[in-house]
């Protein structure tokens, strides 16, 4: 079982992604926005963290630095569907800034889940 924090201002979204990792056996915890990823103590107890790139209050990439500053070897996975143009653009980015994989949405959530176990397993 990971630890795992989900990050995303779509709401149904966010729920879906927590009742698939937890159907799975996964802890997870929630928040429609970035400002969670600046609880260090929070970051020092988690396995994965998945994080939308386009939310209020701290965007993804704010989250990724959040991260990589707090633990670096936690690792991330970045979503985004803001529009093709802007997953192309923003989720290389995101992976730059020190994000482990990327996955652009929509996507099935046997694929989210797929890479997930992935991302656990390395």
């Amino acid at each position: 079982m990971a630890r795992i924090l989900l990050l995303d201002d779509e709401e149904a979204l966010l729920r879906l992604m927590a009742e698939v990792l937890e159907k799975d056996g996964h802890s997870v915890t929630t928040s429609a926005d970035g400002r969670r990823s600046e609880d260090t103590e929070l970051l020092q107890n988690l396995d994965l963290v998945v994080t939308d790139l386009m939310m209020p209050n701290a965007d993804g990439i704010e989250v990724v630095r959040n991260v990589r500053a707090a633990n670096p070897s936690l690792k991330i996975l970045a979503i985004s569907g803001g529009g093709r143009a802007i997953s192309q653009n923003f989720l290389p980015a995101a992976q730059a800034m020190g994000a482990d994989d990327i996955l652009e949405k929509p996507f099935r959530p046997s694929a989210f889940l797929e890479k997930v176990q992935a991302m656990l397993s390395e």
